[in-house]
């Protein structure tokens, strides 16, 4: 089943116009990366889908409803989340307040704090200190956290391994299967091609814009990705 579907989806800053006639579509359980060249488009998508940024009521489709248009707030209340890109974490809020600002929805589902915890053990043994005193990979973490604990259907990340050593990129990655595990349905926007082909079913290429590559991950080549990733 569809889970989320864009048609033709068109995107402004003020009068100018950062995405167009986007046609994106996500099953119920996939995992689909999203890659680009900076400037692509790939947040602006995201923030989009979010109802940051507002388009067409129709031009987005949320488990089988128009949510084009639609605030913020309602949109994770319908069930969809983001982890953003550079974490946004609340700097004057301990690691477990943060984590509890994600359930302020109060959806049902099997994300709360002792599951977060068990994912991410690191969060319950600095759950009182202060977000800013975490490794980046840490803060990386509590904003995966702080998105699940608002039980999405669909989990929205933008660029989690900006900025981290690839070590700390491996351990997060390696928990996207845990978390995916009952059903949850994930977009991972990733600027490393190969992490993101490893990670993902379905891979999507943007540039300036708009779609210039889709297909299965395991079957698209460096030579394809190449082309459509820089236009030569």
């Amino acid at each position: 089943m569809t889970l989320l579907a864009t048609h033709k989806l068109e995107s402004f800053y003020g009068d100018f116009q950062a995405l167009f006639g986007i046609d994106f579509g996500i099953e119920q359980g996939e995992i689909v990366a999203m890659i680009g060249a900076n400037g692509a488009g790939k947040s602006t998508f995201l923030k989009t889908v979010c109802g940051l940024l507002r388009t067409g009521a129709d031009a987005i489709v949320f488990d089988g409803e128009p949510i084009g248009g639609i605030a913020p707030g309602k949109i994770v209340q319908r069930g969809i989340a983001m982890v953003p890109e550079g974490r946004r974490l609340f700097a004057s809020l301990s690691v477990e307040e943060n984590l509890l600002m994600g359930a302020y929805t109060k959806r049902a589902g099997p994300w709360n704090l002792d599951a977060v915890y068990a994912l991410f053990p690191i969060l319950k043994e600095r759950r009182r200190s202060p977000a800013t005193a975490l490794s980046g990979g840490q803060q990386q973490m509590a904003a995966i956290g702080r998105a699940l604990m608002s039980n999405p259907k669909l989990l929205i990340c933008d660029e989690l391994s900006l900025g981290l050593a690839p070590i700390v990129v491996k351990e997060i990655y390696n928990a996207l299967p845990r978390i995916c595990s009952d059903g949850m349905t994930a977009i991972v926007v990733e600027q490393d091609v190969g992490v993101a082909q490893r990670i993902s079913s379905r891979l999507y290429c943007l540039q300036e814009g708009r779609v210039t590559l889709s297909g299965a991950s395991s079957e698209l080549t460096r030579e394809q990705i190449s082309q459509a990733y820089f236009g030569v």
